[in-house]
């Protein structure tokens, strides 16, 4: 099975939820676990919310946008925003850093995501944007598994 979309939208909060349901219906295909589907809508919900946040600082007027493919069991995924950029993406993907204490940011998204995901790379340039790409594989589900 081989399938692609894209998703732009404008980078307010309550558009993060938006991109977690288009993903998750996107991937029904595949027949995901429930913790398959939960990890793969946290990778969504962090990757848009630093777009969002941190990349336009909720400017309600910049896009982001999503790219997804998925061949077989495997959902490749970028998520896009031409913002601020990350001054140091190393230190970005620290646990616990953030630039935004004062919002109570916990600084573990990069985190979060790197480790929901089987691949997560991030590429940034400052006044240019950023561009998070992960790729998840799905177990196909079995009779046994389904019970659990």
């Amino acid at each position: 099975m081989k399938n692609e979309m894209t998703l732009s939208f404008v980078a307010i909060e309550e558009n993060e939820a938006l991109a977690r349901m288009a993903m998750t219906c996107f991937i029904t295909p595949l027949d995901p676990t429930i913790e398959e589907i939960s990890e793969f809508k946290t990778i969504v919900s962090e990757a848009v919310t630093n777009a969002i946040i941190h990349g336009y600082n909720c400017d309600g007027k910049s896009l982001v946008t999503l790219h997804a493919t998925m061949d077989d069991e495997k959902v490749m995924m970028t998520v896009r925003d031409e913002g601020a950029g990350i001054q140091n993406i190393e230190q970005a993907m620290e646990p616990m850093y953030t630039t935004l204490p004062h919002m109570e940011r916990s600084g573990m998204g990069f985190t979060i995501m790197e480790s929901f995901s089987d691949h997560l790379s991030v590429q940034s340039t400052i006044g240019s944007g950023t561009v998070v790409k992960f790729e998840k594989r799905f177990s196909p589900v079995t009779e046994t598994s389904r019970m659990g």
